[in-house]
């Protein structure tokens, strides 16, 4: 792909960047917050020369904590907002949010957390009509007139559904409720006017901030680089409001779920659950809820990272009755269908694949054909006889690691649940080591150094790495079902030493933008 091509996707230039979700950030009220602290970070990796930040999907989250198991496709994360800017609108006190204040600092009390900023932030709603100004409130009306018909409204009455049936999933939820009988739904409405008020008024709170962010990001020239799960989760007001986006019956119920087949790392595979797509049905209304997906996604961020893109082509398909994933089947995808029809409607679409793990010739087809770019992982690759770094494609993105892997020190030198065999990590360091031409004191820094070396237009490390930190700040294990997304950095690790080194690398490999 040349540089002055209309299809481009990546910036024209090579760039650098850092992953970090935004509920790591430091602050003062027990998780990440959009605002201020938001703002710092973008003014610290300036700093370092990066000027990609990505971040993990900003949905709602529910049980188990995961940013890939949304509520919504289109809500906000509430817990994401910043209190500090609540209480400079007049909206909370200081003293309102003590609890908060109590809440730790070096990671996320998620069971602590969510009920206490769920209680202030209701404190907050109820005060806008009468607090807030005139400029915001119009704001607000504006929001919620252009987003309650297509989702907003339906997203307030599942939240308040799902908190009356003990956050239960939808189908078990009364037979009223999971069929969405309209008498039921207005007797709804009319009994909870001013919780579904509030909601509405949250959702907005969140996407002003967000703004604002991107804003500042975008006048700094740091670039937001966002990512979308391929499925969505049953337990969503998606699921619930548009069922027959869905292979699922009349009572929420899949037939067959979602997952990948067996392979090196897991025996059975990988059970995820998730209900599969109605594909015909999409296709037959010319993937009108794609777009406006894909249109939402590209309102909170520059790029979106594409999560499983391999589905599109073709997808694990696995009874819903089934007890792992080793009993499924390959199913065919949508194809070049959808990404024809979202860029007739969207234009080019601001795209990165998510294709790890084994891919085919005809999932590379697909991806190549709609100029989408692909990643890199060196974790996954250093250490392969067979890896050709000279050959990474210009149209990717390569990473040390991702979220889903163990910090570059962690896998570096193994740690407690490490697939790997103590041959297997020792045959590791010495790849990693004679690829990089670095030792094992400084492999964070020289696996930095090899990612920004690559080809990739694109280049990015975990903030982890930057700081050179072990298992212990490692934010997710794949299949373990607790304690992950929890991991928080705090500001004064973000030393005049770190920054300086950072900003050295990036200059040194030709990524500073500008």
């Amino acid at each position: 792909m040349t540089n002055n091509s209309r299809d481009q996707v990546l910036p024209a230039s090579r760039r650098a960047g850092v992953g970090l979700h935004l509920t790591s950030l430091p602050g003062p009220f027990g998780i990440g917050e959009i605002g201020s602290s938001a703002r710092w970070f973008v003014d610290t990796m300036t700093k370092m020369n990066l000027s990609i930040w990505q971040f993990l999907p900003t949905g709602p989250t529910a049980y188990g904590d995961s940013p890939y198991q949304p509520l919504s496709t289109f809500a906000g994360n509430e817990l994401l907002i910043d209190i500090s800017e609540l209480i400079a609108l007049g909206l909370l006190g200081a003293q309102e949010v003590a609890a908060l204040a109590a809440l730790p600092r070096d990671f996320v009390d998620y069971g602590a957390l969510i009920p206490a900023k769920n209680r202030v932030l209701r404190v907050a709603a109820g005060r806008f009509a009468a607090t807030a100004s005139a400029e915001l409130q119009s704001a607000c009306e504006e929001y919620i007139a252009q987003h309650d018909q297509s989702w907003l409204h339906d997203y307030a009455l599942f939240r308040i559904l799902k908190s009356q049936h003990g956050e239960r999933p939808w189908p078990e939820w009364q037979a009223q409720y999971v069929h969405r009988e309209p008498d039921a739904l207005r007797a709804l409405e009319k009994s909870e006017a001013a919780h579904i008020a509030a909601i509405k008024i949250i959702q907005f709170l969140f996407h002003h901030q967000w703004q604002k962010l991107r804003s500042y990001a975008k006048a700094r020239d740091v670039l937001l680089f966002g990512d979308m799960p391929i499925y969505i989760a049953l337990d969503s007001a998606d699921a619930w409001a548009n069922p027959e986006i869905l292979r699922i019956n009349a009572d929420g119920r899949p037939d067959h779920v979602a997952g990948v087949p067996p392979d090196y790392f897991s025996a059975d595979g990988q059970l995820w659950g998730n209900p599969l797509y109605a594909w015909e049905m999409h296709a037959r209304n010319g993937y009108r809820w794609w777009i406006d997906r894909m249109r939402a996604s590209v309102e909170l961020a520059d790029l979106v990272r594409i999560d499983h893109f391999r589905g599109f082509e073709s997808y694990w398909s696995v009874p819903a009755s089934a007890a792992t994933a080793r009993f499924g089947s390959w199913e065919i995808g949508p194809g070049d269908a959808i990404f024809d029809a979202m860029k007739k409607s969207l234009g080019q679409l601001p795209i990165v694949a998510e294709d790890l793990g084994v891919i085919t010739h005809d999932v590379e087809g697909l991806r190549d054909r709609h100029r989408i770019p692909g990643m890199v992982v060196l974790q996954f690759d250093v250490a392969d006889p067979d890896f050709k770094f000279e050959n990474i494609a210009e149209n990717s993105v390569c990473y040390t690691g991702t979220h889903d892997n163990d910090t570059t020190i962690g896998w570096f030198h193994g740690s407690p649940g490490d697939l790997r065999s103590t041959a297997e990590i020792a045959r590791t360091q010495a790849a990693a080591t004679a690829r990089t031409g670095g030792s094992a004191a400084t492999i964070h820094t020289d696996m930095i150094r090899l990612a920004f070396s690559s080809h990739s237009r694109l280049s990015i490390a975990p903030l982890q790495d930057f700081l050179g930190l072990g298992s212990e700040a490692r934010i997710n294990t794949p299949g373990k079902p607790a304690n992950n997304w929890r991991w928080r950095f705090k500001d004064e690790q973000l030393t005049a030493t770190v920054i300086a080194q950072a900003a050295g690398l990036v200059r040194d490999s030709g990524r500073a933008a500008g």
